[in-house]
Protein backbone atom coordinates (compact mmCIF):
# COMPACT_ATOMS: atom_id res chain seq x y z
CA UNK A 1 0.00 0.00 0.00
CA UNK A 2 2.58 2.61 1.03
CA UNK A 3 4.70 1.44 -1.65
CA UNK A 4 2.36 2.38 -4.39
CA UNK A 5 1.72 5.96 -2.17
CA UNK A 6 5.92 6.88 -1.55
CA UNK A 7 6.69 5.25 -5.20
CA UNK A 8 9.64 3.04 -5.27
CA UNK A 9 11.56 3.42 -1.58
CA UNK A 10 15.07 4.47 -2.12
CA UNK A 11 18.05 2.42 -0.22
CA UNK A 12 18.18 4.23 2.71
CA UNK A 13 14.46 4.40 3.29
CA UNK A 14 13.25 0.67 2.66
CA UNK A 15 12.89 -0.78 6.33
CA UNK A 16 10.66 2.53 6.85
CA UNK A 17 8.57 1.51 3.60
CA UNK A 18 8.47 -2.14 4.74
CA UNK A 19 7.41 -1.61 8.45
CA UNK A 20 4.93 0.69 7.35
CA UNK A 21 3.20 -1.68 4.94
CA UNK A 22 3.45 -4.16 7.85
CA UNK A 23 1.50 -1.63 10.01
CA UNK A 24 -1.19 -1.11 7.53
CA UNK A 25 -2.04 -4.44 6.93
CA UNK A 26 -2.01 -5.01 10.33
CA UNK A 27 -4.59 -2.36 11.01
CA UNK A 28 -6.46 -3.24 8.44
CA UNK A 29 -6.91 -7.00 9.77
CA UNK A 30 -7.91 -5.55 13.12
CA UNK A 31 -10.50 -3.17 11.74
CA UNK A 32 -12.21 -5.89 10.06
CA UNK A 33 -12.26 -8.15 13.64
CA UNK A 34 -13.64 -5.24 15.33
CA UNK A 35 -16.58 -5.16 13.05
CA UNK A 36 -17.12 -9.46 13.23
CA UNK A 37 -16.64 -8.54 17.29
CA UNK A 38 -19.53 -5.50 17.13
CA UNK A 39 -21.22 -7.84 14.72
CA UNK A 40 -21.88 -10.85 17.64
CA UNK A 41 -22.58 -7.99 20.54
CA UNK A 42 -25.72 -6.75 18.66
CA UNK A 43 -26.32 -10.31 17.76
CA UNK A 44 -26.17 -10.93 21.57
CA UNK A 45 -28.10 -8.09 22.65
CA UNK A 46 -31.46 -9.43 20.30
CA UNK A 47 -30.66 -13.08 21.59
CA UNK A 48 -31.06 -11.51 25.42
CA UNK A 49 -34.04 -9.72 24.00
CA UNK A 50 -35.64 -13.08 22.76
CA UNK A 51 -35.38 -14.53 25.77
CA UNK A 52 -36.47 -11.96 27.99
CA UNK A 53 -39.93 -11.88 25.75
CA UNK A 54 -39.97 -15.93 26.67
CA UNK A 55 -39.42 -15.37 30.27
CA UNK A 56 -35.84 -17.10 30.41
CA UNK A 57 -33.71 -14.59 32.47
CA UNK A 58 -30.57 -17.03 33.28
CA UNK A 59 -30.30 -17.75 28.97
CA UNK A 60 -31.05 -13.44 28.58
CA UNK A 61 -28.42 -12.76 31.55
CA UNK A 62 -26.09 -15.36 29.36
CA UNK A 63 -26.37 -13.65 26.13
CA UNK A 64 -25.59 -10.25 28.04
CA UNK A 65 -22.44 -11.06 29.63
CA UNK A 66 -21.31 -12.58 26.25
CA UNK A 67 -22.27 -9.04 24.89
CA UNK A 68 -20.07 -7.81 27.39
CA UNK A 69 -17.11 -9.88 26.59
CA UNK A 70 -17.14 -8.64 23.17
CA UNK A 71 -17.08 -5.13 23.55
CA UNK A 72 -14.22 -5.53 25.99
CA UNK A 73 -12.34 -7.01 22.86
CA UNK A 74 -13.63 -4.35 20.79
CA UNK A 75 -11.85 -2.27 23.26
CA UNK A 76 -8.63 -3.90 23.25
CA UNK A 77 -8.92 -3.87 19.52
CA UNK A 78 -9.78 -0.20 19.62
CA UNK A 79 -6.70 0.58 22.11
CA UNK A 80 -4.71 -1.34 19.32
CA UNK A 81 -5.26 0.43 16.30
CA UNK A 82 -4.27 3.72 18.00
CA UNK A 83 -0.86 2.20 19.09
CA UNK A 84 -0.82 1.13 15.17
CA UNK A 85 -1.93 4.81 14.15
CA UNK A 86 1.06 6.18 16.43
CA UNK A 87 3.66 3.84 15.21
CA UNK A 88 2.96 4.65 11.78
CA UNK A 89 2.73 8.55 12.15
CA UNK A 90 6.08 8.69 13.72
CA UNK A 91 7.78 6.03 10.99
CA UNK A 92 5.70 8.46 8.17
CA UNK A 93 7.25 11.41 10.07
CA UNK A 94 11.08 9.78 10.48
CA UNK A 95 10.94 8.79 6.65
CA UNK A 96 10.09 12.29 5.68
CA UNK A 97 12.76 13.06 7.48
CA UNK A 98 15.33 11.39 6.30
CA UNK A 99 14.37 12.18 2.73
CA UNK A 100 14.58 15.52 3.33
CA UNK A 101 17.83 15.05 4.34
CA UNK A 102 18.81 12.83 1.50
CA UNK A 103 17.46 15.39 -0.77
CA UNK A 104 19.42 18.37 1.36
CA UNK A 105 22.83 16.55 0.75
CA UNK A 106 22.31 15.47 -2.47
CA UNK A 107 21.54 19.24 -3.64
CA UNK A 108 24.74 20.19 -1.61
CA UNK A 109 26.89 17.85 -3.73
CA UNK A 110 25.51 18.94 -6.67
CA UNK A 111 25.46 22.42 -5.42
CA UNK A 112 29.30 21.58 -4.87
CA UNK A 113 30.33 20.01 -8.24
CA UNK A 114 28.40 22.84 -10.43
CA UNK A 115 31.01 25.14 -8.24
CA UNK A 116 34.28 23.06 -9.01
CA UNK A 117 32.71 22.72 -12.67
CA UNK A 118 32.79 27.05 -12.61
CA UNK A 119 35.73 28.03 -10.17
CA UNK A 120 36.86 31.65 -10.30
CA UNK A 121 40.08 30.88 -12.52
CA UNK A 122 37.59 29.22 -15.54
CA UNK A 123 35.13 32.22 -15.28
CA UNK A 124 37.80 34.71 -15.56
CA UNK A 125 39.05 32.85 -18.90
CA UNK A 126 35.70 32.86 -20.40
CA UNK A 127 35.51 37.06 -19.57
CA UNK A 128 38.59 37.18 -21.27
CA UNK A 129 38.28 35.16 -24.75
CA UNK A 130 34.62 37.42 -24.74
CA UNK A 131 36.86 40.16 -24.68
CA UNK A 132 39.12 39.51 -27.40
CA UNK A 133 36.28 38.48 -29.46
CA UNK A 134 34.36 41.44 -29.37
CA UNK A 135 37.60 43.57 -30.04
CA UNK A 136 37.88 41.55 -32.89
CA UNK A 137 34.59 41.87 -33.97
CA UNK A 138 35.10 45.70 -33.33
CA UNK A 139 38.19 46.15 -35.44
CA UNK A 140 36.70 43.74 -38.53
CA UNK A 141 33.74 46.15 -37.85
CA UNK A 142 35.88 49.15 -38.67
CA UNK A 143 37.83 48.10 -41.62
CA UNK A 144 34.61 47.36 -43.16
CA UNK A 145 33.13 51.02 -42.39
CA UNK A 146 36.37 52.64 -43.67
CA UNK A 147 36.43 54.55 -46.99
CA UNK A 148 37.84 53.16 -49.77
CA UNK A 149 41.81 54.51 -50.61
CA UNK A 150 43.71 56.99 -48.79
CA UNK A 151 43.14 60.72 -48.67
CA UNK A 152 45.48 62.07 -51.26
CA UNK A 153 48.22 64.85 -49.65
CA UNK A 154 47.63 68.03 -52.26
CA UNK A 155 49.88 71.53 -52.03
CA UNK A 156 47.94 74.30 -50.55
CA UNK A 157 50.25 76.86 -52.76
CA UNK A 158 48.44 75.05 -55.71
CA UNK A 159 45.06 75.47 -54.59
CA UNK A 160 45.49 78.64 -53.43
CA UNK A 161 46.73 79.80 -57.20
CA UNK A 162 43.30 78.10 -58.81
CA UNK A 163 41.37 80.09 -55.97
CA UNK A 164 42.87 82.97 -57.13
CA UNK A 165 42.39 82.06 -61.45
CA UNK A 166 38.67 81.15 -60.57
CA UNK A 167 38.35 84.87 -58.94
CA UNK A 168 39.67 86.30 -61.27
CA UNK A 169 37.67 84.98 -64.26
CA UNK A 170 34.72 85.48 -62.08
CA UNK A 171 35.49 89.36 -61.89
CA UNK A 172 36.10 89.28 -65.39
CA UNK A 173 32.62 87.98 -66.32
CA UNK A 174 30.87 90.31 -64.00
CA UNK A 175 32.72 92.84 -65.89
CA UNK A 176 31.98 91.56 -69.35
CA UNK A 177 27.83 91.62 -68.34
CA UNK A 178 25.86 95.07 -69.69
CA UNK A 179 25.27 97.87 -67.03
CA UNK A 180 21.61 97.65 -66.19
CA UNK A 181 19.93 100.48 -64.06
CA UNK A 182 17.09 99.74 -61.72
CA UNK A 183 13.50 100.94 -62.19
CA UNK A 184 13.13 103.86 -59.56
CA UNK A 185 10.42 103.32 -57.42
CA UNK A 186 7.45 104.79 -58.00
CA UNK A 187 6.39 107.35 -55.74
CA UNK A 188 2.81 108.22 -54.20
CA UNK A 189 1.55 111.67 -55.40
CA UNK A 190 -1.68 112.91 -53.30
CA UNK A 191 -4.92 114.10 -55.50
CA UNK A 192 -4.30 117.45 -56.97
CA UNK A 193 -0.86 117.52 -56.98
CA UNK A 194 1.80 116.55 -59.87
CA UNK A 195 4.68 114.27 -59.29
CA UNK A 196 7.79 116.18 -59.15
CA UNK A 197 10.70 114.19 -61.79
CA UNK A 198 13.24 113.09 -59.69
CA UNK A 199 16.68 115.38 -60.99
CA UNK A 200 19.22 112.78 -62.68
CA UNK A 201 22.66 112.79 -60.70
CA UNK A 202 25.83 113.25 -62.79
CA UNK A 203 28.05 110.35 -62.56
CA UNK A 204 31.23 110.62 -61.17
CA UNK A 205 34.61 110.14 -63.58
CA UNK A 206 35.03 106.66 -62.34
CA UNK A 207 31.24 105.48 -63.01
CA UNK A 208 31.80 107.18 -66.80
CA UNK A 209 35.02 105.70 -66.90
CA UNK A 210 33.45 102.12 -66.07
CA UNK A 211 30.60 102.20 -67.65
CA UNK A 212 32.82 103.38 -71.50
CA UNK A 213 35.06 100.45 -70.67
CA UNK A 214 32.21 98.05 -70.52
CA UNK A 215 30.63 99.13 -73.93
CA UNK A 216 34.28 98.69 -75.40
CA UNK A 217 33.90 95.31 -74.06
CA UNK A 218 30.98 94.62 -75.30
CA UNK A 219 31.93 95.67 -78.92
Amino acid sequence: MFTRIFGKPKEGTTSAVATLDKLSETLEMLEKKEQVLLKKATAEVEKAKEFTRAKNKRAAITCLKRKRLYEQQVEQLGNMQLRIHDQMILLEGAKATTETVDALRSGASAMKAMQKATNIDNVDQTMDEINEQTENLKQIQEALSAPIGAAADFDEDELEAELEELEGAELEEQLLQPATTAPAASVYVPAGKQPVRPIPQKQTAEEEELAALQAEMAL
